[in-house]
């Protein structure tokens, strides 16, 4: 009995040792898949995702810096303006109180508007030139008046008074006359400053093309446009 008892014991002792290793392999390459399931969780955890308008501030004020040293080095082609809503003796010494202007066109007109007075206007409206997730060159046009490339004869003008543009904007209306087609730089403390507005992130300078059609003083009955 004793030997016979001994015979089934070392037959179960050498059934549970072969299902041992029968079984490690698939136990560890288990652990292995839950290990590398925490490890992918742990990742995507710290995975950050893309902000073309990251550094904002810094990077605007850079780009506008860039956009003043062209204009210094680019001849009769380029302009400047101090806001027309400081004072003339105003200096702050800080380039965030002027728009730069590149002229594309110069108009035929004579007269420059006032800032009460009312214009009719093609304009495109873009941010700085960005990348996006994949590197690709990325610009953002928050507002326009004509699409494609401009063509005045299907471009459709815009009508406003001055005054209820921005205060870059505005400036460079004052200093245009009809026919004027400018590209003007407008520093983010003469845009929207540090707010956000829609699309367009707080701190961001702009880059518009704005071709002056007509101007209508204060009081002027302004006609439909044909």
């Amino acid at each position: 009995m004793e030997k016979g008892n001994e015979q089934k014991r070392g037959l179960g002792y050498r059934i549970s040792v072969l299902l041992r290793r029968s079984f490690r392999p698939h136990i560890l390459s288990l652990m292995f898949c839950v290990l590398c399931v925490m490890l992918s969780a742990a990742c995507s955890d710290d995975t950050v995702d893309f902000d073309p308008y990251h550094d904002w501030k810094s990077r605007n004020e850079a780009w506008f810096k860039q956009i003043a040293d062209s204009a210094h080095r680019g001849g009769s082609e380029w302009l400047m303006f101090k806001s027309t809503l400081k004072s003339p003796k105003y200096q702050s010494g800080v380039l965030g109180d002027s728009i730069f202007v590149h002229v594309l066109k110069r108009g035929t007109g004579d007269v420059r508007p006032a800032y009460t007075d009312s214009v009719r206007i093609n304009f495109r409206g873009s941010l700085m030139p960005t990348v996006d997730e994949q590197g690709n060159p990325l610009t953002t046009i928050f507002s326009q008046t004509y699409y494609q490339s401009f063509d005045p004869l299907t471009a459709s003008p815009q009508k406003a008074c001055i005054s209820s543009f921005t205060e870059g904007f505005a400036t460079a209306l004052e200093n245009m006359v009809e026919g004027d087609d400018w590209l003007v730089y407008i520093p983010y403390q003469l845009f929207y400053g540090e707010k956000a507005n829609g699309v367009i992130p707080a701190y961001s300078a702009a880059c518009f093309r704005i071709n002056l059609v007509a101007v209508y003083p204060v009081g002027t009955v302004v006609p439909d446009w044909k």
